[in-house]
Formats: C-alpha cells, structure tokens, sequence
C-alpha cells in the first residue's frame, strides 16, 4: 500500500517533468530570497515601531491604517520575490 505521499509524487510526476536548475540559477535564487526577506523584516520593523508609537498615542485608526499597510506591502514584496524566482528559474544560460 503507498503513502499519500507516495501517491502525490507520482501524481506530480505525471502533470510535468522536474526542471533542473543550473548552479548559478540556485544562486541567483538564493539571493533573490535573501534579499526579499531583508526588505521584509526592514519593512515590518519599521511598521511595527509606527503601530506601537500610534497604539501610545491612542490613535487606533492609525494603528488599524498602519496594519493594513504592513499585511499590503509584505503581500507586495512577496508577490514581487516570486516573480524574480521564476524569471531566475526560466532563464536559460
């Protein structure tokens, strides 16, 4: 009897063949999520400190603003991180 597991993989293999990516596509992959997850937390630093300076101040709009924003740009970069990779991944050398 197979796993579930077992049963994706072959699944899997069927719908399309595994591309192999090249060292320097795993390296520029590498990099593109290094530098997203650094423009991320740089990010939400900065959010987290506005959110506590308003939730200081009472200012819950703006902490509820401020909030929205965070969730909106992390979406944003996100987005933008997985669009890099796979122009990394089809790129052919």
């Amino acid at each position: 009897m197979k796993s579930a597991y077992e049963l994706a993989m072959e699944r899997l293999s069927k719908t399309g063949p595994t591309v192999k990516l090249t060292a320097e596509q795993k390296k520029t992959i590498s990099e593109i999520d290094s530098v997203f997850s650094a423009r991320i937390a740089e990010r939400e630093i900065f959010l987290k400190a506005e959110i506590d300076k308003s939730a200081m101040k009472r200012d819950f709009e703006a902490v509820d603003q401020l909030q929205r924003q965070l969730v909106s740009e992390r979406k944003k970069l996100l987005v933008e991180k997985e669009e890099k990779k796979d122009e990394a991944r089809q790129a052919r050398k």
